[in-house]
């Protein structure tokens, strides 16, 4: 599987998004402080930096985020909010805005590892695209391990899930109650931008 491995804090500097957006408080850099960059961007540039920030953000690579373009150009509405609630309806993305994972990387390795499953049935595939309806839970082998167990206890860390998620208390259970819509994504994103690149 292929996966992107770049370091997150240069990366979130390089394209201008804080840290906390990818689920790390405390990721900081102190290369080039004085910012040798050239102040005016090129419509192109700006364009491709959008691009490059929903696909760092999730996690994606080139060829399935094109595809991902794809399918949004063919759905009715405007293609660029169709992008982002595909990308957003992603299992690991699922996981990691119900609190079951810390940061979205985190998310997609324990979707890879088995730990999930959806309506009853293990699904280890993190690009899988839930559904309004959708129940994701831990899977049962995996409750007893420590990083689940200190989920449910009095010290479990607090998680403010989206209006179109519900987590049940105490529970390693999460409902999708509805499919997300732009105004739930809560990234500075100008989707406009990438539907501009693409349609060149």
């Amino acid at each position: 599987m292929a996966k992107n491995t770049q370091p997150v804090a240069k990366r979130c500097k390089a394209l201008g998004i804080s840290p906390t957006v990818m689920g790390y408080s405390k990721k900081t850099t102190n290369r080039n402080p004085g910012g040798q960059m050239r102040k005016k961007k090129s419509e192109y540039a700006l364009q491709l930096a959008e691009k490059q920030k929903v696909k760092f953000v999730y996690g994606i690579l080139e060829k399935q985020f094109r595809s991902y373009y794809e399918k949004a150009s063919r759905m009715p509405g405007k293609t660029g909010e169709n992008l982002l609630i595909l990308v957003e309806r992603r299992l690991d993305n699922v996981v990691y805005r119900l609190g079951f994972a810390m940061t979205r990387r985190e998310a997609r390795q324990l979707v890879n590892h088995g730990h999930f499953t959806v309506n009853g049935r293990k699904v280890n595939i993190p690009s899988f695209l839930v559904k309004a309806g959708d129940v994701i839970e831990v899977a049962e082998k995996s409750r007893a391990s420590v990083k689940f167990k200190r989920l449910t206890g009095e010290d479990a860390p607090m998680v403010t899930t989206p209006q179109w998620l519900e987590r049940e208390k105490n529970a390693l259970k999460g409902t999708v109650t509805k499919l997300p819509v732009r105004e739930d994504i809560d990234m500075p994103i100008e989707e406009h931008l990438i539907v501009e690149l693409y349609s060149k």
